[in-house]
């Protein structure tokens, strides 16, 4: 079950520190706008993202951690 969250990234270090902690997770994480679908363990790819838009998260399991920490990004 894939789990799905919308969120905001606005600055270079809000990604630096949103690609840490996908990094740290043994799991795949997607981050997607539109139909562009990108690795989120990918600095580089997550940058070449619109930082203006709202962007889809979709993780291939539940990690209450990873949850707990992508909260400040959540938007409604």
């Amino acid at each position: 079950m894939k789990r799905e969250y919308k969120i905001r990234l606005s600055e270079t270090s809000e990604v630096k520190d949103f690609v840490t902690l996908a990094e740290k997770c043994d799991f795949d994480i997607d981050i997607s706008y539109n139909r562009f679908i990108i690795d989120a363990k990918s600095i580089l790819g997550v940058l070449s993202l619109d930082l203006t838009k709202v962007l889809t998260v979709k993780c291939a399991k539940k990690n209450a951690e990873f949850e707990k920490m992508i909260q400040k990004y959540c938007v409604a």
